[in-house]
């Protein structure tokens, strides 16, 4: 049987052994995704490059780790993310590249779906989230973009659980009252 026909379970058995196919096969099936995680963080094409690859790096390494190897996609984007946030913060505090310049894709709470996205409504929804706080930028990304839920936003963003849902919810109404704005251009 072909790395390419295992699944994910005997590839990772083969990786903590440090069989290089079976890392490339890994890195094949999860760096377009990772990528784009990455990218929708801290928006430069080439820092989003370095963390996917760094964090590919930190999961072979600390692979032994993992208890559930079903997990694994999950525990990879995981990394990602935590690596693009520590790549945010440090840049916040450099000054160099804000979070709001970001391109999101805002779904559920806004009526948006995937298919949409070159529609006016999509663009304008892209265009005012430029002008969110950076916090409610990040909340909204990890929220609606990535999935994740309020105990997880919480530990990611080192904040209580009551902060997040405020934060969150506050996010949203604010990117409401911005889009119900006249567009001046």
């Amino acid at each position: 049987m072909t790395s390419t026909n295992q699944n994910i379970e005997q590839l990772l058995l083969l990786c903590k052994s440090k069989n290089q196919r079976a890392q490339l096969e890994v890195y094949n099936r999860y760096n377009k995704a990772m990528y784009n995680t990455a990218i929708r963080i801290v928006k430069d094409s080439f820092k989003a490059e370095d963390i996917m690859q760094e964090s590919f790096l930190t999961a072979f390494t600390k692979l032994e780790t993992l208890e559930d190897t079903k997990l694994f996609g999950a525990w990879l984007k995981r990394i990602v993310v935590n690596n693009s946030i520590a790549h945010y913060n440090k840049t916040i505090k450099q000054n160099e590249v804000p979070l709001e310049n970001v391109m999101y894709k805002v779904e559920d709470d806004l009526g948006i779906n995937e298919n949409s996205h070159k529609s006016e409504k999509v663009k304008q929804i892209l265009k005012v989230m430029k002008f969110l706080k950076p916090n409610y930028s990040l909340g909204l990304t990890l929220h609606l973009i990535e999935g994740y839920d309020y105990e997880e936003i919480c530990e990611i963003m080192n904040i209580s659980y009551s902060n997040c849902r405020t934060m969150i919810s506050r996010a949203k109404e604010s990117l409401r009252k911005k889009l119900m704005q006249p567009v001046n251009n």
